[in-house]
């Protein structure tokens, strides 16, 4: 059996397995990474993409000849995502062509009836929550717990459809006592990250990463010396550049279902991880807070 002598680990890349245990979603993994990828990594993403089973059987000095790419490329694609390297890519393919996922995604068509958009819709949304649920590193997670813990401040920016989700994290962590604050509107956004201090916190949801107002405040926020812990997409953004830790979603947009739904559904669940983690680093005192708001809340209630 043919070794892959170029297949050893050269460096860390975001949520990298530690163990070659196969993942439920390479060829998803490659189709959200694939308008960032450059030329080269793109052909043999498109390679991949078009005879998923035939890598099985190859090596990667075939993928090479057959993409004319170099066997680093080939390795270096395969940890753009995520992945410890090639052999990691044929074990999540043979799992994946051989046990397809239970839910694939489906882009509505023009002439489907209800029950199929809302089979379609569910299912995309519950395959978003299980890929989103494979690369969420729970290392980077309790980073975020021990940046948010340590803050006197905690601000939150989100743009567009990530908005409601940055005002959702707001509410959430106020719940359970801690001192935070939303800021949805770009120009507030930058005078507030402008104000931030080192014992500032702030943390951003952008689905794409690239949404220029969203990275322009966290890249200002970082600059004055605050924690910044971003809530992305699985794949290379901009925002990253400018990120103390990253929490990583996977939503895959089709035609009719951009990030204004799928995406949204990922977010909320990551935040609902991040306030449940928050709550129980400090469980009396937010356990108590919640009893007090909740009793607060009581008055307007029938």
């Amino acid at each position: 059996m043919e070794t892959d002598m170029n297949d050893t680990p050269q460096s860390q890349t975001p949520n990298q397995p530690s163990e070659n245990a196969p993942v439920e979603n390479a060829l998803v993994r490659i189709n959200i990474a694939y308008p960032t990828l450059a030329k080269g990594a793109q052909r043999i993403a498109d390679y991949v993409l078009a005879q998923p089973d035939r890598i099985v059987r190859m090596s990667v000095t075939e993928l090479s000849e057959a993409t004319g790419a170099s066997e680093g490329s080939v390795i270096n694609f395969c940890r753009k995502l995520g992945l410890s390297g090639f052999q990691h890519l044929k074990l999540s393919l043979a799992q994946e062509t051989v046990q397809p996922v239970q839910f694939i995604h489906e882009d509505l068509n023009r002439d489907d009836d209800l029950p199929a958009v809302c089979r379609k819709i569910f299912h995309s949304g519950i395959q978003a929550l299980r890929d989103t649920l494979s690369v969420i590193d729970p290392k980077s997670l309790a980073k975020a717990v021990e940046v948010f813990r340590n803050a006197k401040r905690i601000e939150i920016y989100g743009i567009g459809s990530s908005a409601p989700i940055a005002e959702d994290a707001h509410y959430r962590m106020l719940r359970i006592g801690l001192e935070a604050k939303v800021v949805i509107d770009s120009h507030i956004q930058a005078i507030s990250a402008s104000r931030t201090t080192p014992d500032v916190a702030v943390l951003t949801i952008s689905h794409s990463g690239a949404t220029h107002e969203t990275v322009a405040s966290t890249k200002l926020a970082k600059a004055n010396g605050a924690k910044t812990v971003v809530i992305t997409n699985f794949a290379r953004s901009p925002i990253q550049a400018h990120a103390d830790v990253v929490l990583f979603t996977m939503a895959r947009e089709t035609l009719f279902r951009t990030e204004a739904m799928t995406s949204r559904i990922a977010q909320l669940c990551v935040v609902d991880a991040l306030i449940a983690a928050l709550a129980l680093a400090d469980y009396d005192q937010a356990t108590d807070t919640l009893k007090r708001t909740f009793d607060t809340l009581s008055i307007k209630r029938f």
